[in-house]
């Protein structure tokens, strides 16, 4: 016969003794990694849903000096790459029983120190920052207050942070290869936002691409990752006399509105009349809408360094930061010419 609820709060003694085991073993069951057998686990989960027992997190983590939160934070969703990185890097966390925090935060000093001050408010473990920059006294109060911070997506001269990138300017220098050897002589690149360091390190490899073919880029403008400037950017390119015979564009998200301008405004062909490459391969890259040629981020390979790298902070008492850059393939599909005989 099921037990009467009442509104007090049901202890772990008394989901115990209805489990006819220790106060420690319903401990265990409720702690995130503990060593517990399947019998034990079984008979305490069964009382405490009896019983409509909870255990008290906030508690725990008084004990314990941890609350098991970690800060996720972002600047924007906008392009895709993001919630599909987010929803990984949660899914990774959460099965290491750590629960997550997600605050949004636009690449400005004052909004981005408002929310790292709340992060810290909330007593997380760890700091993990998307698309965001860290001032040095950010960096310098984490720091202090012993809480690791791993950027990812972003790269920072400063040995107090972890990050975690895909290799930028190798990637760059690729993709601007990829269009010399199908012929191009006029190509354009319209950058991601040179306030990042993924933005000037793809602009960085391909120039070293385009100086080793000795040719000059036909323009270089910065399209700060936002689809309205990067549609601008195109309608200016092609305004002139002479317009770009190919763009490399600094994201996917970008090189989508490249293409839909080129397309649908401009009325020229992708790529007969002009080729596009972009960066990230987010999965509309593959739609056969846009069969986008671009150079794939490896976000899962990247969530594992970025996750091992916070825990073995966190929880392996390693304050090493580490500095990550992980190759990605050329993914080559419709929007760009192919070289003959082309092989990566």
């Amino acid at each position: 016969m099921a037990l009467e609820k009442t509104t007090e709060k049901v202890t772990s003694a008394e989901v115990a003794r209805l489990a006819g085991v220790s106060q420690s073993a319903v401990s265990r069951v409720f702690t995130p990694g503990a060593s517990v057998s399947a019998k034990t686990m079984e008979k305490v989960r069964a009382a405490a849903e009896e019983l409509g027992y909870r255990p008290n997190v906030l508690a725990r983590s008084l004990i314990t000096g941890r609350t098991r939160i970690i800060g996720l934070v972002v600047a924007y969703l906008e392009n895709q790459f993001y919630p599909m990185a987010l929803e990984l890097l949660s899914r990774a966390l959460q099965a290491r029983g750590y629960h997550i925090l997600v605050f949004m935060a636009e690449n400005s000093t004052e909004r981005v120190a408002q929310v790292m001050s709340e992060l810290l408010d909330y007593q997380v473990d760890g700091i993990i920052t998307a698309s965001v920059a860290m001032s040095n006294d950010l960096t310098t109060r984490c720091d202090g207050a012993g809480i690791p911070v791993v950027m990812f997506n972003r790269g920072q001269d400063d040995a107090r942070l972890s990050e975690v990138t895909s290799d930028n300017v190798n990637g760059a220098r690729r993709a601007a290869e990829f269009l010399i050897k199908g012929g191009h002589k006029r190509i354009a690149h319209v950058m991601g936002w040179q306030g990042s360091s993924t933005g000037r390190d793809r602009a960085e490899g391909f120039k070293q691409a385009m100086q080793a073919a000795g040719l000059q880029p036909f323009a270089m403008v910065d399209g700060t990752y936002s689809r309205e400037k990067a549609a601008a950017v195109t309608r200016e390119l092609c305004q002139g006399p002479e317009r770009p015979d190919a763009i490399f564009v600094g994201n996917d998200h970008m090189a989508f509105a490249v293409m839909d301008t080129l397309r649908h405004e401009l009325g020229l062909r992708v790529p007969q009349d002009v080729s596009v490459v972009g960066y990230d391969d987010v999965p509309m890259a593959a739609w056969p809408a846009y069969g986008l040629t671009t150079i794939r981020q490896p976000v899962n390979r990247m969530v594992e360094a970025t996750v091992a790298s916070l825990l073995n902070q966190i929880e392996g008492g390693s304050s090493a930061p580490t500095k990550v850059k992980i190759n990605g393939p050329l993914m080559v599909r419709t929007s760009a010419r192919i070289p003959e005989g082309w092989k990566e």
